[in-house]
């Protein structure tokens, strides 16, 4: 197998057309983006991302070019679970979780793609293989808009193929929640899928009753109801409350997810791709909440994630989540009839427009 012969590290700022929010985050105008190219001595090239709400990226990215690629320069690039463990434990002490875990995410993400290209493969064929039609929900970033405005949001997205949805929650007065809720199911109906999202805003008890005043609208989900660290207060929340929890989204760790899981405190896993260490952690947690009989899910990073998930039997729905990166993207992922579909090109099949990208350099 051929050696790696270069990293590359970059670092954009993607605008947004509007500021959104959410309960925790606060207003956010643009996303970064840290992408990772590994070429190797063949001249292939394997490219990975990472992404945060606006800050932090510079730190990512210095990370990625600065320490890492040394360290897996001269490595044969098929060898991922060597590189992976190599670089986890040379960053621990200094870096455990963190933007050492996004740098990672985003190398570790680019020797799968580089690995499937390689190998003639679609991703999702070349882990496993599944069913290349994954299960997807539109999640908007939503918290701000009131009832009319939601709808009008939800309409558009069931117009580009979407069946499901998330919305935000997390307002100061639960009854503001409650009513957009009330009205999404009004219009909607009883059937369509609807998850809630809270971004981390309640304590537990906050959370309990928050979770009892959803009840009566069957959601498919209550997301993130509280902060990731609180194993205790997730099982309270799921037991207590009364409806399914998806978490995970800001774990770092395949061990994170094992003391979750274990806890009793989710039902639905929720890795993302581009901040648990990328794909060789993400399918280790998919299978782990499969020998626990729990449906994964996903957050972020669609395009490359609907390849992960198409791999997995246990999968239940992937996130579409737009935060204009796809107008930088050649051939964005397909959506039909509730189903986001993994390409069959080799590796990912994600094409950056690196030309458009260049004006938004940091």
């Amino acid at each position: 197998m051929s050696r790696i012969e270069r990293v590359k590290a970059d670092h954009y700022l993607i605008p947004l057309e509007t500021v959104l929010t959410d309960s925790m985050h606060g207003a956010m105008a643009g996303f970064e983006i840290v992408t990772a190219r590994v070429t190797d001595a063949d001249g292939a090239e394997g490219v990975g991302y990472t992404f945060t709400c606006g800050v932090n990226g510079g730190a990512i990215a210095d990370i990625l070019g600065r320490e890492m690629a040394p360290q897996v320069i001269g490595q044969e690039a098929d060898r991922i679970e060597q590189i992976w463990k190599k670089l986890w434990w040379s960053f621990h002490y200094g870096g455990r979780g963190g933007p050492t875990v996004l740098a990672l995410s985003a190398l570790d993400i680019a020797l799968w793609d580089l690995k499937a290209r390689k190998a003639g493969l679609p991703l999702w064929r070349l882990l496993g293989g599944y069913d290349p039609r994954v299960p997807c929900y539109a999640g908007g970033i939503d918290l701000d808009l009131d009832a009319a405005a939601l709808i009008d949001q939800t309409e558009a997205n069931l117009a580009k193929g979407h069946r499901a949805i998330k919305m935000k929650v997390g307002r100061d007065r639960l009854s503001e929640d409650v009513e957009k809720i009330a009205a999404m199911r009004e219009r909607f109906g009883m059937d369509m899928p609807l998850m809630v999202d809270a971004n981390m805003k309640y304590t537990v008890d906050q959370a309990i009753r928050a979770a009892r005043a959803f009840a009566p609208f069957d959601l498919t989900w209550f997301e993130e109801p509280i902060p990731p660290d609180d194993l205790a207060g997730h099982a309270r929340v799921l037991r207590d409350g009364g409806l399914p929890i998806a978490a995970g989204e800001n774990l770092r760790s395949l061990w994170d997810f094992k003391s979750l899981i274990e806890s009793g405190g989710v039902t639905f896993p929720e890795p993302d791709v581009t901040n648990c260490g990328g794909i060789t952690p993400f399918m280790k947690i998919a299978h782990l909440a499969e020998a626990f009989h729990l449906p994964v899910t996903s957050h972020g990073a669609h395009d490359i994630t609907v390849h992960l998930l198409a791999a997995c039997p246990n999968r239940s729905y992937l996130e579409a989540h737009g935060f204009g990166l796809e107008a930088y993207v050649e051939d964005p992922v397909r959506i039909e009839d509730g189903h986001a579909i993994a390409a069959d090109r080799p590796g990912h099949g994600i094409t950056f427009d690196w030309a458009r990208l260049e004006a938004l350099r940091q």
